[in-house]
């Protein structure tokens, strides 16, 4: 029965594809696999790829003879196409595929950068609080009004009733207990004055 394939026409295999011989596949296969493989090959630049790309024309041969017809254009044309249709599908799978995980790993690392300053400042917010309500009543004044009230030196002074060159230096002395409790608890506070 393979001598009968081996010199019968691709139309032939065909429909003997058709009537389950598996004798013609593996004819059609032996005549236009490399073609074939070669092809997907050129376009995927990955060898088991084209192995895939192959595998899938052949078998989609075997269960679907009916879509090549030998009538409307070689055999041989026939697999090319199926092969560059289906290689040309897994290349731009691949590129969606690889553009999704570039965004998806642009978003958790934004994402998570975001929440772990977010949950960051949180607690060095909880800090500072606790460390302010720490401060003699004095020192805490002055730095409150000054840097959590936006106010110059100048205006502290004049709302505390104090001389400036007091104010200066309380919120000086401040902020230097702040910068020792704030170390303690292992928060850098680079915008504290030693």
């Amino acid at each position: 029965m393979t001598m009968e394939f081996e010199t019968a026409g691709d139309g032939a295999l065909v429909a003997a594809i058709g009537r389950w011989q598996d004798a013609a596949l593996a004819e059609v296969f032996r005549r236009h696999s490399g073609a074939v493989h070669g092809l997907a090959r050129r376009v995927l630049g990955s060898a088991t790829l084209a192995e895939e790309v192959t595998q899938d024309v052949f078998l989609g041969l075997w269960k679907q003879p009916e879509q090549f017809d030998v009538g409307r254009a070689p055999l041989r044309t026939l697999l090319l196409t199926k092969a560059h249709s289906r290689a040309v599908d897994l290349v731009r799978a691949e590129t969606a595929r690889h553009a999704r995980e570039q965004r998806t790993a642009s978003d958790r690392a934004t994402a998570g950068y975001d929440l772990e300053h977010y949950v960051w400042d949180l607690a060095v917010a909880d800090q500072v609080k606790t460390a302010v309500e720490t401060l003699p009543d004095v020192e805490r004044q002055a730095i409150e009004l000054a840097y959590f009230g936006g106010k110059t030196y100048r205006d502290v002074a004049s709302l505390l009733g104090e001389p400036e060159g007091t104010i200066k230096s309380r919120i000086r002395s401040g902020l230097r207990r702040l910068r020792t409790l704030l170390t303690e608890h292992g928060v850098e506070s680079p915008w504290i004055d030693s």
